[in-house]
Formats: structure tokens, C-alpha cells, sequence
């Protein structure tokens, strides 16, 4: 059975052959592969809109590493990929480092390496530079991974402005909440019930800058990840001093995650996503942009959920089937770590 050792971290013969027989055939390095700096093509940087670069970094310590829907390579891929597209833009380029416990399986590793080579293929991105280390048994939990995302801002993205956002304008997630939180909930605890939680894990980009593309009135878009979908128009709606209606009815929760947060005592609103985006859209396109992304897989169960009721007052309110409104927060302490 072969395991990480230290010796993998040591940069001899066995990092090389890690290096040889893992990283370069999934990850499809050519010459960049010899060198200590990827070497990418200016063409790139210049054939997508306007040329503005957009960088983000991440770092992934999910805990399980597998889970219903994924692991912590896709979820890499996807998450990285994810912050560039709601930016509006292209994701190109992505750096992976890698810190590995000793006695971690490699055929394990290989799995993971081969699922964000996978996931990287789908989303149209290069894999082209990254790092390894190797610490002790016990000093980490088999493999954290650090990405870096590069991509070119689309000219479209220029309307993405929270100065054009008007009252009326509406609310738009582009699937069921709560998915990943959940899945990973029910994976880490072994709770002895029934379930098929799965996670929404999923890159975003082409869904999303297909959308951009065609419609003028989208204001803002977040993926909705750690703090889940209240968070994230929590902070709308304190950033950009707005009282945002969220109506409990049309917010679309599937029913695993509604029994089990039921059971257990969570608020979907609040459980992390990670194939999730929401969208700020003005209302006269609203019906077109939620149609737009209901074309794609990733978006098929996207639902218009609230409305901007006003600039000012810096709220999220919560409107119950009974007309009731109710202000939310934005998360407060410590709910589900490592969900990502």
C-alpha cells in the first residue's frame, strides 16, 4: 500500500516521481512542468473583453475529504473557478498547493488529483503551477489544498455595479440552499438517518457569464457559500444600504435538507453552498434571467426569492406565509467548520 512519506516533501527522488507519475499526467503540464514559474501566453490575457485581470486565492480544508456529491478537488476547482465568475470573469488559470500528511494513501491523492483535473476540464481552466509540502502524521488531516484563480474580466462586466440597483429589483438563486452544508454534516457526524443529502459542489462560470452576456440589468452576483444565502444579502444589504424582502415561501430547499435541518435544528438560509450563486437582476429582466439560467443544469431549480423594498434602512427582512416580517442577521458564531 503506498503512503505519503516525508520523503515526498524532501525534493529528491521521491518528490520527482510524485511529481512524474501524479501531478503532470492529470494536471497535462508540458514544459511549464520544468520550470519554477508558469510561463502563460499574453494572447490569453488579451482575447477576453477588456483585458482587466481578476485574481482570487482560496484555501480548502473540508473535513470529510470525500463526501456525497464530491471531495476536497472539486470542491477546489469549483470554488476557485466560482469566485472569478461572479466577478464576471473568465476563469483561465489556476495554482495548486498541496500540504500532505504523512501516511496519507496516494492512491487517494490520485483520486482527488484526477477530480479537479476532471473539474478543471469542465470549466475550461489550466491547472498550470503549484506547490507541495509534507508534514507529519498527525499535523494536518491527510491534505489541504491553496488555489489561486486567474481570469480576464468580460466586457459585460461593467454593469456589474451596486450603484445601479433600484427598488423593485429582484432576488434570484439559481438553485435549492443548504446542499453542501448538509451533505457534509450528514458525511462528518454518521448521524444513524435515512438521507440522500448530496452537495450542490459545481462550478458556476459558464451558467452564469452566459447570463452576463445577455442581460444588462444583473447589479450584483455572490455565490453563496460559508454563512449560506442570508449572509450574503445580509451583507448587500448593509454594504449598499438597502432594505431587501426575502419570502420564505419561494426560497427553494430540498426536501433532504428541510427534514434533516428540521431534525436537527438548522436554518437552511444559513447552511453553506457550493454550486449556489445569487443574483441581484432589475426587475423588468428578472423573468428573462431566471429562464436564462434554468437552461443550464447548474441552474435548473433557480427561483425568484425576494426583492429590493428600498435603499436604505440597511435590513434583511424575512417575510413568513403568514405576512409576518422578521429581520435577519448575518451568521453569528461557530456553525459547521471546515465545509470547505
Amino acid at each position: 500500500m503506498s503512503m505519503i512519506t516525508l520523503a515526498h516533501g524532501e525534493g529528491g527522488e521521491q518528490s520527482h516521481r510524485l511529481i512524474q507519475d501524479i501531478f503532470v499526467p492529470y494536471f497535462s503540464h508540458g514544459e511549464e512542468a520544468k520550470y519554477d514559474g508558469a510561463i502563460l501566453p499574453a494572447a490569453d490575457l488579451l482575447r477576453i473583453g477588456r483585458g482587466e485581470l481578476v485574481v482570487t486565492t482560496d484555501s480548502f480544508v473540508v473535513k470529510p475529504l470525500f463526501f456525497p456529491g464530491g471531495n476536497i478537488g472539486k470542491l477546489a476547482i469549483a470554488g476557485t473557478v466560482n469566485d472569478l465568475a461572479v466577478s464576471g470573469a473568465v476563469p483561465l488559470y489556476v495554482t495548486a498547493a498541496f500540504i500532505l500528511e504523512e501516511g496519507f494513501l496516494i492512491s487517494q491523492l490520485e483520486e482527488i488529483v484526477s477530480t479537479m483535473a476532471s473539474e478543471a476540464r469542465k470549466a475550461g481552466v489550466r491547472i498550470v503551477a503549484g506547490d507541495t509540502k509534507v508534514v507529519q502524521k498527525g499535523k494536518t488531516d491527510g491534505v489541504f489544498i491553496t488555489t489561486t484563480g486567474v481570469g480576464i474580466r468580460r466586457e459585460s462586466a461593467l454593469q456589474l455595479s451596486a450603484s445601479k440597483i433600484e427598488e423593485g429589483d429582484a432576488v434570484i438563486v439559481t438553485g435549492t440552499v443548504g446542499d453542501h452544508g448538509t451533505a457534509i454534516l450528514m458525511e462528518r457526524e454518521r448521524f444513524e438517518i435515512d438521507h440522500n443529502a448530496v452537495s450542490d459542489c459545481a462550478c458556476l462560470n459558464h451558467m452564469l457569464l452566459d447570463a452576463l452576456d445577455c442581460f444588462s440589468g444583473i447589479r450584483l452576483m455572490r455565490d453563496a457559500t460559508r454563512g449560506g444565502l442570508a449572509t450574503v444579502l445580509v451583507e448587500w444589504a448593509e454594504d449598499f444600504g438597502l432594505t431587501i424582502e426575502l419570502v420564505e415561501e419561494k426560497v427553494p430547499v430540498s426536501d433532504a435538507v428541510k427534514g434533516i435541518a428540521q431534525l436537527l435544528g438548522y436554518d437552511p438560509l444559513y447552511l453553506p453552498n457550493e454550486g449556489k450563486a445569487v443574483l441581484l437582476v432589475e426587475n423588468a429582466e428578472a423573468e428573462k434571467v431566471l429562464a436564462k439560467l434554468q437552461s443550464h443544469e447548474a441552474g435548473k431549480g433557480a427561483a425568484i426569492i425576494g426583492t429590493v423594498k428600498q435603499k436604505g434602512g440597511r435590513q434583511l427582512l424575512f417575510k413568513t406565509p403568514l405576512g409576518i416580517h422578521r429581520r435577519l442577521h448575518r451568521l453569528n458564531g461557530v456553525q459547521l467548520p471546515r465545509i470547505c
